[in-house]
């Protein structure tokens, strides 16, 4: 396998190839990188600085101030054990050559920029034409093109041979596509789940246990037990459901029914629904067919209540005309409005009441016109700022406070949206490429430094739901989350963090300091590593969920050629620990006693190791 990255994402993807499905890796990176450290996949996640300062503290609070902590060791990071690793800037035909890319299974390009990529994956397809392809592209459109172009290469270079064409395979990923769906669901329902796979629509939600009692299985299945309280769920160990040293218990996902059973006490994710879909109402709130803007949104309230008085105005004094000259009521109502506007004659010669009432239609008329040119004024006004960037409404509450607008935080926002949700987004760069999308899908937005005192309060962080930090700098996201704790101590928080270790490490700690709020940290590269890996080996993974600091993985898997499924029930197939087959693709009605056969293609939860195992 080769790789070549200049950030985190490559470190990641490599660690995951080597450390879970043990491939010969190669990786090309920038000279000198200085991104985060590269992560270790398959052990426990070391403390970082932050960790150790915050654990000698409490230390030292406990023992009354006096002593210290001895230096812990040197960090463990590093580049995964036995890479080959290659230093250029550029994944040119030299540097792929090098690499052995004529030789390889598979290459991944996960570079940031999606020309470095595109050209990248032009002159690989041109060295082996049965390259497995795997491209990081933010833009979906163009992603699609490119791989019918490198598929259409394969096909041709391969004579037609069906086999070799789908070994050869073009798969286009975005890394913000992948972790997005997990930053959104966690922001709005906390440890709840959502992943879409295949026509099917998979929700996860988290169930605390009755007194005494355990969590009774709901929907399809169990997915995990989590964590016992006063864990530290954040490791990223191997799975195990057994106590530690202290007698508490690591989360464990894909238990059996008798681990369930005897799960007394322990929360769990489990399955809730599974259903199409097709027929999810996905469609934002508020607009109308075809993006039309409501009429509601055209007139204030204000406005609306004084259009509203006048109308009731002139129907009692239409239904008054009516009653003091006996006229139809509809004779009665026309003259009213000509008396209005001044067109019709002068009631000279006729009653007193008529008189009067012509008068005081006149009167309401002058009192119209400034109504009516306010109502004029204001629609076009709505009409010429529709395109514009909205402020936050005075009353709003109960929506998601969104920082960043930058690749990540523009597919948030997409998701959000998506779900319903309302969104006040905080962006800094006037030129930030998710302003269009907030202007197309009308969100407020905030502009300033969200480290700045009076930001986040413009963002109405006092009433929100939840804050979701998306922003490309740790530190902000870290800095404006400690900022919204001081204003809400109970405030829902996701920080999207790059570096894995960071992300753990500042996860226990905020846990620790507020242990009624809930607190969620996430890293991308964390989220989307396990896809791209999936992909180099020819696998589809649809989807993730983090489970505390693990990952479920979701994939469609093919049942011809695989021992540990063709041939056995649905119950038969299932693994404890490692993966378990929840339906088969497009259905929603697998029985646990139908027989997996040659033909069936198959939706598995499974573990990072276990989707390997099923190689």
């Amino acid at each position: 396998m080769v790789v070549c990255g200049d950030d985190g994402l490559a470190h990641r993807l490599a660690a995951e190839l080597r450390g879970v499905y043990g491939e010969q890796v190669t990786l090309v990176v920038p000279p000198n990188e200085r991104t985060a450290r590269p992560p270790v996949v398959g052990r426990a996640a070391s403390a970082t600085l932050l960790d150790r300062m915050v654990s000698a503290a409490v230390g030292s609070v406990g023992r009354g101030g006096s002593g210290n902590t001895a230096a812990a060791g040197g960090p463990s990071g590093g580049r995964p054990a036995g890479d080959r690793v290659l230093e250029a800037f550029e994944a040119d035909e030299a540097v792929l050559a090098e690499a052995g890319v004529e030789r390889a299974a598979a290459l991944a390009l996960v570079y940031d920029d999606d020309e470095t990529n595109i050209r990248a994956a032009l002159t690989a397809r041109r060295l082996n034409p049965r390259l497995r392809l795997v491209l990081r592209l933010y833009n979906r459109r163009l992603g699609q093109h490119i791989e019918e172009l490198l598929d259409q290469a394969a096909t041709l270079a391969c004579d037609g041979d069906p086999e070799a064409s789908a070994d050869a395979a073009t798969t286009v990923l975005s890394d913000a596509d992948t972790a997005a769906p997990a930053l959104a669901a966690t922001a709005v329902v906390g440890t709840s789940k959502v992943v879409q796979t295949e026509g099917l629509l998979l929700r996860a939600v988290e169930r605390l246990p009755p007194d005494g009692g355990t969590v009774a299985e709901a929907g399809l299945c169990t997915l995990a037990l989590l964590s016992t309280p006063g864990t530290d769920p954040a490791a990223d160990g191997p799975a195990g459901s057994g106590p530690r040293g202290n007698g508490e218990h690591e989360p464990r996902l894909l238990p059996d029914d008798e681990e369930v059973r005897r799960a007394a006490g322990r929360a769990a994710v489990v399955l809730e629904q599974l259903s199409s879909a097709g027929g999810q109402e996905t469609a934002a709130p508020g607009r109308g067919a075809g993006g039309v803007l409501p009429l509601a949104s055209l007139f204030s309230r204000r406005l609306r209540w004084s259009l509203a008085g006048m109308v009731a105005c002139v129907v009692a004094l239409a239904v008054a005309l009516s009653l003091v000259t006996e006229i139809h009521p509809l004779r009665a109502f026309y003259l009213t409005l000509l008396d209005m506007f001044a067109i019709d004659d002068p009631a000279i010669g006729q009653s007193l009441g008529r008189q009067i009432l012509q008068l005081l239609s006149g009167l309401v008329g002058l009192l119209l016109l400034p109504v009516l040119l306010a109502a004029v004024l204001e629609a076009l006004g709505t009409f010429r700022t529709a395109s514009a960037l909205r402020r936050p409404p005075r009353g709003m509450g109960g929506h998601v406070v969104l920082l960043g607008l930058g690749k990540i935080g523009t597919r948030v926002l997409t998701r959000l949206r998506e779900l319903g949700v309302p969104v006040v987004c905080v962006e800094a760069d006037p030129d930030a490429r998710g302003l269009a999308t907030a202007r197309r899908l009308r969100v407020p937005v905030v502009f300033g430094d969200v480290t700045q005192e009076g930001v986040l309060e413009a963002a109405k962080i006092h009433r929100a739901h939840a804050l979701l930090a998306v922003t490309s700098a740790d530190t902000t996201n870290l800095e404006a989350v400690l900022a919204a704790r001081t204003v809400r101590p109970d405030l829902r928080v996701v920080l999207r963090l790059y570096d894995d270790d960071f992300a753990t490490a500042v996860y226990r700690t905020l846990r620790a300091a507020y242990p009624q709020a809930l607190t969620r940290s996430r890293s991308v590269t964390h989220l989307a590593a396990p896809a791209f890996a999936g992909a180099m080996l020819g696998r589809q993974v649809l989807g993730a969920i983090p489970v505390e600091r693990r990952v479920l993985l979701f994939a469609a898997v093919d049942v011809d050629g695989h021992p540990r499924l063709e041939g056995r029930t649905v119950r038969e197939a299932f693994h404890a620990g490692s993966w378990r087959v929840l339906a088969l693709s497009g259905r929603t009605d697998t029985a646990p006693d139908h027989v997996l056969v040659k033909g069936d293609r198959v939706v598995v939860a499974a573990t990072r190791r276990g989707l390997a195992e099923l190689r």
